[in-house]
């Protein structure tokens, strides 16, 4: 059954970026909570509450919004590009009675047989795939067995046992991760020998350039 966590969240009247931006300089992150029968509530939420939810390892959080409780997922999380801090939050209502579609991290388990017994190395396409399911079975991560696959093949995402209460929405021939030959870097071997009797000759020129030089230096001084 799906982790639950409540979030504490006060509906949120500051729309304008300068007001947003004081927002975060409050150490609080504005948000939209789009209901799934059409009513969207802005919201704020801290960054302590933010952190919490995120280290409970929850996928389904209840919120209070609008003088009732609602249960909700992360529909979008917006980081900033150079603090990777949070700056903007999207919570989706959900029907506990309906299936929703939902990212769900892959746990790739076991050494392939193309690698252990064919010097092989793993190839990783995808870390996550897409199902339906109902909010109350949306599982913490999907184990994928890898143990058998051989030097050449893959898995794809059709490949994959999802049971009675999951359906696959990521395409079914999407390769998860696949087993290939070890690629080995092609390195161009000089003539060492002949590098080294060329600058030989060269040097030996120039220092005899370089004695008459200064000998007809030295004369031309006295």
């Amino acid at each position: 059954m799906a982790k639950q966590f409540k979030l504490t969240v006060e509906k949120r009247d500051l729309k304008g970026n300068k007001d947003l931006r004081q927002l975060r300089k409050d150490m609080k992150i504005p948000g939209v909570y789009y209901s799934y029968d059409g009513n969207n509530i802005l919201f704020q939420i801290s960054n302590n509450e933010i952190k919490n939810a995120i280290q409970s390892g929850a996928n389904i959080f209840t919120v209070n919004v609008g003088g009732k409780e609602q249960n909700v997922v992360f529909k979008s999380v917006q980081y900033h590009p150079v603090t990777e801090q949070i700056i903007h939050i999207d919570l989706y209502g959900v029907d506990m009675k309906k299936p929703i579609s939902i990212k769900i991290p892959l746990v790739y388990v076991g050494t392939p047989s193309g690698v252990s017994a064919e010097g092989g190395v793993v190839v990783t396409n995808l870390n996550e795939i897409e199902i339906s399911c109902l909010p109350s079975d949306i599982p913490e991560n999907i184990e994928v067995d890898i143990s058998n696959v051989a030097l050449g093949e893959n898995i794809q995402a059709g490949d994959v046992n999802l049971g009675d209460k999951f359906t696959l929405v990521t395409m079914e021939d999407s390769a998860l991760m696949s087993v290939t030959h070890v690629v080995v870097e092609e390195t161009q071997v000089t003539d060492a020998a002949e590098g080294t009797d060329d600058v030989s000759g060269d040097s030996d020129a120039d220092s005899a350039q370089d004695q008459d030089s200064g000998d007809s230096s030295e004369g031309s001084e006295s």
